[in-house]
């Protein structure tokens, strides 16, 4: 387990601060006739200008660009896919770098854009992240031309995810219905009532979702639930049209996975007002854990190591933080980081789900986007996606999913490949 403090903008670095977001619709590209064509440059176009106009930044300024996306093989047969998109953000010719961290590659991005300012090396770098979740290129035509990449399709390919070291096949971990079991049994609650609180979750959700315009999902469970002819919504969830796949785990808990691109723009804080108008968002400490695959519950151990660490830079308390995001592309994360983290104290997360108090519009939330579930899971761009809509949470600028309370310092727990844990504080100092 990795226990050193790697990438935090402490005393003897620079500050850094959000100062730019953009991000495009989650969707299924293949299947939406306005979506439907576009390359990569043209959706990590769209969420870079997003940010560089959110800021009023002009390409010029932009010293550095990072690129992230979860399957450039895969899914768009590129070897250096940043090369790809630099004439489409105004940036042919500066530098940039590509990575891959599977589902934590939005977090590590941010983590690289911090490191490369704090460091003193450049004053503003975007980060950003896209990834074709729903489409596959097709080798022999242009990167226009994409073939809609089924869950079946997708299931198979997990064939290849193999720890070769260990040889472990890689879902033993990522599938987490191990994680939902260890939950249940460190609250001391019975399967039943972990299949009704991920339920719960599921629904709170869709809640989140329905009125965000960048989101996948618009319909709630109880409007599904009346066309299927439930009155309860929680009868309808836990019924036969939302089978179970495990002890604890029902199909609602897990990822809509789709496309999408989200970007942020990062500067040293200092020099913030030479460049925008934008109240600085400030990165106030990353914490890191990577546990390799042969670890069973690995998520709940990447988690305590890398808040432990976010926490001991920052001196930030579990109370003073106001609002939660999690990636929870199997919906129980955010029971297990909610409480990891101190948001919730420990074995009391379904008791709050329950009671709805982690509503968008609840005194606890968590995920107020709607989450992988319901706002959508771009793989590499979900991290940043949660950035984004931190920041516009941070501004009082979210719409209809707007927190009650004002949120003046945000948790975001990264996880992703299995095996990743990326935690990070932003907030105001001031």
């Amino acid at each position: 387990m990795n226990t050193i403090q790697q990438t935090n903008p402490g005393k003897n670095l620079r500050s850094v601060s959000i100062i730019g977001v953009g991000c495009t619709p989650f969707r299924e590209f293949c299947a939406d006739p306005e979506f439907d064509g576009l390359t990569e440059g043209e959706v990590y176009g769209y969420a870079a200008l997003k940010a560089m106009e959110d800021a009023g930044v002009n390409p010029k300024d932009v010293q550095f660009f990072f690129h992230g996306e979860a399957n450039p093989m895969l899914n768009s047969w590129m070897l250096s896919p940043n090369m790809s998109v630099a004439e489409w953000i105004g940036m042919r010719g500066k530098g940039s770098a590509h990575h891959s961290e599977a589902c934590c590659t939005g977090y590590i991005g941010l983590d690289l854009g911090v490191q490369a300012i704090a460091s003193g090396k450049y004053d503003i770098v975007l980060t950003g992240c896209l990834d074709f979740g729903d489409g596959q290129a097709q080798q022999t035509l242009p990167s226009c031309f994409r073939k809609s990449f089924s869950f079946e399709a997708f299931m198979e390919s997990t064939k290849y995810l193999f720890t070769n070291d260990y040889s472990r096949y890689m879902l033993f971990n990522n599938g987490q219905e191990n994680t939902g079991v260890w939950y249940a049994r460190e609250a001391g609650i019975s399967f039943d009532e972990m299949d009704r609180t991920l339920c719960k979750l599921a629904v709170v959700a869709r809640e989140g979702a329905k009125d965000n315009p960048l989101a996948i999902e618009h319909k709630t469970y109880q409007e599904i639930a009346r066309e299927n002819g439930f009155d309860d919504v929680m009868k309808y969830m836990m019924s036969d049209f939302n089978p179970k796949i495990g002890d604890t785990m029902r199909v609602s808990g897990l990822e809509h996975k789709c496309d999408g691109a989200t970007c942020v723009l990062l500067c040293a804080t200092d020099l913030v007002e030479k460049y925008t108008k934008n109240k600085p968002i400030q990165v106030l400490g990353i914490g890191n854990s990577c546990i390799e695959m042969k670890n069973p519950i690995l998520e709940p151990k990447g988690t305590i190591e890398a808040t432990r660490q976010v926490y001991d830079v920052t001196g930030i308390r579990p109370e003073e933080i106001d609002l939660l995001y999690v990636n929870d592309f199997v919906i129980n994360s955010q029971l297990i980081a909610a409480e990891i983290t101190g948001y919730i104290p420990k074995g009391e997360a379904w008791k709050y789900v329950l009671d709805e108090r982690t509503r968008f519009d609840g005194d606890r939330p968590i995920n107020p986007n709607g989450g992988r579930t319901a706002f959508g899971h771009a793989h590499a761009a979900s991290g940043l996606a949660d950035v984004y809509d931190a920041v516009l949470q941070m501004r009082g600028e979210a719409g209809a999913h707007q927190v009650k309370k004002m949120p003046k310092t945000v948790f975001l727990r990264g996880y992703g490949g299995g095996q990743n844990i990326c935690n990070i504080i932003i907030g105001d100092r001031n």
